[in-house]
Parts: structure tokens; sequence; C-alpha cells
């Protein structure tokens, strides 16, 4: 079962012999219910960025280059989902953007041996002055997620 209020966008690629063309984002998608800020952030293989979570805004992510595998944790006292874990498997190789609601905590670990690249929007614009990102260790005990790759 899908965390109450994550959406997910698979994305289309139109290939032909000069490369391809998506549409990640559009207005008509209904997927933010307003437009705050675009982010771009790296990170190197096998780093873990979580987890966190928004009071006052949500997420859209998208992974253009390298492979990600997305977590999500549902903090919500009153949702439906309350304390259900979610996960993705995000990057080039599985191109979507996934829609994540505030209160929804999310991290993610960076797959393969080459950097991952998330480009990000956000419901809010980001005020350093009173930061919406309440931090919670990538291996809280409460969350309870295990991010060793499980060899088969």
């Amino acid at each position: 079962m899908r965390i109450e209020g994550v959406h997910v966008k698979e994305l289309k690629k139109h290939c032909d012999d000069r490369g391809f063309f998506a549409e990640v984002l559009r207005d008509d998608d209904d997927l933010l219910e307003n437009f705050g800020q675009l982010s771009w952030s790296m990170s190197y293989p096998g780093v873990i960025k979580a987890f966190h979570y928004h009071e006052e805004q949500d997420d859209i992510w998208f992974f253009p280059f390298g492979d990600a595998q997305v977590v999500l944790f549902d903090y919500r006292k009153d949702s439906p989902t309350y304390q259900q874990t979610n996960v993705f498997y995000m990057g080039e190789n599985h191109p979507m953007i996934l829609v994540i609601p505030k209160g929804v905590a999310h991290g993610y670990r960076v797959l393969g041996n080459k950097p991952a690249t998330i480009i990000y929007c956000t419901t809010k614009s980001y005020d350093p002055s009173n930061p919406d990102e309440k931090r919670i260790p990538w291996n809280d005990e409460f969350i309870g997620f295990d991010w060793e790759t499980k060899n088969r």
C-alpha cells in the first residue's frame, strides 16, 4: 500500500536517432499545490542522505543521473498510513517523479558506482532564518529501515 498522499508519475521518453526528450513536470499534472523553489544536488556513490521531513511543504523528487533507493516513512499520526514505509528505486534506469507530502520522512541512498543527481521542487522556498527541515538520523530505531543491500 502506498503512503497516503504520495504520488508517482512514470516518465515517458520519446527516443529517436538524436537522443530522447521527456516531460518531467507540467502545470496540468496537478501534483503541486503551489510552486516554491527548484533545487539541484549531487551525491557520491554509497552516500545515504536521510532522514528529514517538512511541516509546511511538499517535495517532488527527480533523479535524472545515477540511481537511488528512496525511502519514505509516514510520520503523520492522523494519516491512515501512519508508520508505513515505502521504497522506490528511481534514476536514469527508472525515470519517474515522486511527490512527497509534508509530514512524510524521506531520504535516499545512492546506488551503483557513479554519483546521483537529484532535481527537486518544493511548494515553499527555503527560509534560512526559519528552515522547514526536521532531521531524523538515517539509522533511527523508530523508522527501523535496513539500508544494507540484500544479496540474493
